[in-house]
C-alpha cells in the first residue's frame, strides 16, 4: 500500500501494527497468564508487549503527536492533549485471544479534530490487514499479499447481512431494531475486524448497544468511512473523538446504508 500511496503516517501505522502484531503471536505462541483489570476485563502480557512496540515506534517518528493507549491511559475523565493525537488498542479481542479463536486485532487510528482519518486493523492470526487514510483508500492486504482497493456496498432487496460481537452480542436490542426489517443472514466476529468486513463489502451493518472506547473504534471507523460506509451514535449524529473519558455510548456502523 505505501508503494501506491507514500504516506509517511500511513506507514509507520502500518509497520508498529505489524511490530505489535508479532509481540502478540510470540505470547500466543508460548502461553500466557490473565489477569483482570479495575474494570473487569482480561489484560494478557500479549496487551502490553505489542504496546510498548507500538507507542515508541509512533513516538520515535513523530514525536509531535500525542499516543493514546489503552493500556497505559489514565483513568475516567481523561481528554486528550491535543486535536491531533493516535489511538492504540494494542490487542483488540483480548477475550478472543483468551479463548484462542484467533479474531484479534492490533487497531491504530488518527484522530484529527474529532474525527478518525487514518486507520489500520491487522489481525495477526488470521493474516489480514485494513488500512486507509482519506477517503478512496481503503485497502485490504490478505497475508503478504498486495494490498488490493475495498469499497463497502450496497445491500440487496433479499435483506441486510449483520454482522455482531461474539462476546458482546445483544439479541434482545438486535431484534428490536430489526423488527419489521429484513435481515438476510447474521454473522458473528471478534473484535474490530467487524469493520473491516463491512468495508470490504462482506456485510452490510454492525451494531454496538453497549459501551465501548475510542480506541476500540477510531483505526475501524477510519477505513470504513474511507470505503464509503459510516459510523454514527445511536441517535444517528457521526461519532466524534476526544470526548472526556473516551467513551463511546453505542453505535451503528453501516457499509452503505439502505434508505429506510
Amino acid at each position: 500500500m505505501t508503494e501506491e500511496l507514500p504516506d509517511g503516517l500511513l506507514d509507520i501505522a502500518l509497520r508498529a501494527a505489524r511490530a505489535g502484531g508479532e509481540a502478540v503471536m510470540r505470547v500466543y505462541a508460548a502461553g500466557f497468564d490473565v489477569r483482570q483489570k479495575d474494570d473487569s476485563t482480561p489484560v494478557t502480557e500479549a496487551d502490553l508487549a505489542s504496546e510498548r512496540v507500538i507507542v515508541h515506534m509512533l513516538i520515535q517518528a513523530y514525536p509531535d503527536i500525542p499516543v493514546v493507549s489503552e493500556e497505559t491511559v489514565p483513568e475516567a475523565g481523561f481528554v486528550p492533549p491535543a486535536s491531533r493525537f493516535w489511538l492504540v488498542d494494542p490487542l483488540d479481542g483480548t477475550r478472543e485471544f483468551v479463548a484462542r479463536n484467533d479474531e484479534f486485532a492490533v487497531l491504530i487510528g488518527l484522530v484529527e479534530n474529532g474525527r478518525p482519518v487514518l486507520g489500520v486493523v491487522y489481525g495477526p492470526a488470521v493474516g489480514v490487514t485494513y488500512a486507509a487514510h482519506g477517503p478512496g483508500t481503503a485497502r485490504r492486504r490478505i497475508g503478504a499479499g498486495p494490498f488490493e482497493p475495498i469499497r463497502a456496498r450496497q445491500p440487496g432487496p433479499e435483506g441486510i447481512s449483520v454482522i455482531h460481537s461474539r462476546s458482546h452480542e445483544n439479541s434482545r436490542r438486535l431484534a428490536e431494531y430489526f423488527h419489521g426489517r429484513p435481515v438476510r443472514e447474521r454473522r458473528v466476529c471478534g473484535s474490530a475486524l467487524k469493520f473491516g468486513v463491512l468495508a470490504s463489502g462482506e456485510a452490510d451493518f454492525y451494531p454496538r448497544f453497549g459501551t465501548t472506547m475510542e480506541w476500540d473504534t477510531a483505526a475501524g471507523q477510519a477505513i470504513l468511512e474511507a470505503a464509503g460506509g459510516s459510523v454514527t451514535t445511536l441517535s444517528g449524529e457521526p461519532l466524534g473523538y476526544g470526548k472526556p473519558g473516551l467513551k463511546n455510548d453505542g453505535f451503528l456502523a453501516w457499509g452503505r446504508s439502505p434508505a429506510w
